[in-house]
């Protein structure tokens, strides 16, 4: 487990393989990408390999959530992360072998929703010898820890082709049961070869983090490779076969910069409610909904302590309670526990910042002093956030103009005018983004973006990048501020 800890890729290190784009699921919206397998599939030599980040633990419902699926009709073919947070395999035969079901449970449990993780599973029913049937690899190891571990039979067939209704699968294969919240990235499916884990990966020889590599080899006659380069064709196959998948309820917008090359901040939900329940992480993990208690919160899963940094939030719901009880900024993630068991918002720790939608930044229960508060944003409408970590200030915008102190406006990329400059004086900790809202009716929603997946609500008004290419945010970040992106964090952070 320390093993697979250590070696999870968080896209921290150059990989010399860049891969570009990943493709959104949201398990609520039932989202995924299909297609049928022709006749002649081989059913019993395949290999699938694939990286994923998931958003949302399905430990947190009691349901397994699907990656991949060879097959739904009879016993499916399928991978995923069980309701336990276990890896979890299905080799069924699908038509013509109904009821015969080989399923393996792992002992690790996949539960950091920071990081990309890395499956192949190569599977070769002709093999003599039982083990050498199934081979799966997590991170560049072969998982040898198993609480259940069943292998096909001898020239078991499992289900992969079209007869009898049988689709392949990338994504939820049903929102109730076998949903999927988060991302996918390097989809690749072999029909009749099976390869090992280097084909696909590498162990960076300085950090000895587990690294994609480009994959050469061949395909097979039903194979098929998905890059999600093409925002108007998610399902295009690039193996060279042309089959395509289609979308179901995925568009254009479900395109995302999240990869197991440059991961973007994304957020967690609370540990620990005031009362009831907390909120749900959706939407790539750029969302928080609902929760039950006086307030609730949500934070990021990436910390600085230098560098200079950017991203925006909005409320698309405000239960009712208006949007001026809504806040986001920043936190010290030692604080998290004080403002969940006292029931305050953000802004009110001592080692807390943050904004309310009328322009009223906080830290330690008190307004920036001049702070010139103004009416309340609408819901929809935005605020964006900058921190200078090397000289410990924080400022706010309002749909692009910057908060102003005693009627001066903020300007970031000057280091003027502040709303606080305490960042590095009232914490020796780093901070972490963090958003919040006072709960009323349980539909309350905030959504953040960080850039690796904006939301429609961002993308309408803008789809800037910062100086270095990275993120998509709805107003330009000032000059020298940067995407929460490891590929940044590694220069910046």
């Amino acid at each position: 487990m320390e093993t697979l800890q250590r070696t999870a890729n968080r896209g921290s290190i150059s990989t010399g393989y860049d891969i570009d784009n990943s493709c959104k699921f949201e398990d609520d919206n039932d989202e995924w990408l299909y297609r049928t397998n022709a006749s002649g599939t081989n059913r019993k030599t395949w290999t699938v390999s694939w990286w994923f980040k998931q958003t949302e633990l399905r430990s947190a419902n009691g349901a397994a959530t699907e990656h991949w699926q060879g097959g739904v009709y009879g016993e499916a073919t399928r991978a995923g992360i069980f309701a336990d947070d276990r890896i979890w395999i299905d080799i069924g035969g699908g038509d013509g072998n109904a009821g015969t079901l080989f399923r393996s449970l792992s002992t690790q449990k996949i539960r950091d929703t920071s990081a990309w993780y890395h499956i192949v599973i190569a599977c070769d029913s002709t093999q003599s010898t039982e083990a050498d049937r199934l081979k799966v690899w997590l991170n560049g190891v072969e998982v040898t820890a198993w609480d259940q571990k069943q292998y096909p039979t001898l020239n078991y067939q499992s289900a992969l082709q079209g007869t009898g209704g049988v689709q392949m699968k990338w994504g939820s294969a049903d929102a109730t049961y076998h949903g999927y919240s988060g991302y996918l990235a390097e989809c690749h499916y072999l029909d009749g070869v099976t390869k090992v884990q280097t084909d696909f990966g590498e162990f960076d020889d300085d950090s000895g983090i587990w690294k994609p590599k480009e994959y050469t080899g061949t395909y097979g006659t039903n194979g098929t490779y998905l890059d999600f380069a093409d925002a108007s064709d998610l399902g295009d196959d690039e193996s060279g076969n042309g089959n395509d998948y289609t979308e179901n309820n995925i568009t254009a917008a479900d395109q995302a910069t999240d990869t197991p090359t440059n991961n973007f901040c994304t957020l967690f939900p609370p540990p620990a409610a005031v009362t009831g329940t907390a909120p749900s992480i959706k939407e790539g993990g750029t969302t928080m909904f609902g929760g039950v208690s006086s307030s609730q919160n949500a934070f990021g899963t990436m910390g600085v302590r230098s560098g200079k940094w950017y991203f925006e939030s909005t409320i698309t719901d405000d239960g009712g309670v208006a949007t001026s009880n809504h806040n986001f900024g920043v936190i010290d993630p030692e604080q998290i526990t004080y403002v969940m068991t006292s029931g305050r918002d953000i802004g009110a720790s001592p080692a807390g910042w943050a904004c309310s939608s009328n322009s009223l930044p906080r830290n330690n229960n008190a307004a920036a002093s001049g702070a010139n508060a103004t009416g309340a944003l609408n819901e929809n409408e935005i605020m964006g956030v900058a921190i200078d970590m090397d000289n410990g200030k924080i400022w706010w915008h309002r749909q692009g103009t910057w908060t102003s102190i005693s009627s001066t406006a903020g300007d970031p990329a000057n280091g003027t005018t502040p709303a606080f400059s305490n960042l590095l004086t009232a914490t020796d900790n780093f901070v972490i983004p963090a958003g919040g809202y006072y709960v009323n009716d349980g539909n309350q929603a905030r959504a953040m973006n960080f850039g690796g997946y904006a939301q429609a609500v961002f993308t309408a008004v803008g789809t800037y990048a910062d100086a270095n290419g990275y993120g998509s945010f709805a107003y330009q970040p000032p000059s020298g501020y940067y995407a929460l992106c490891t590929k940044n964090l590694a220069e910046y952070g």
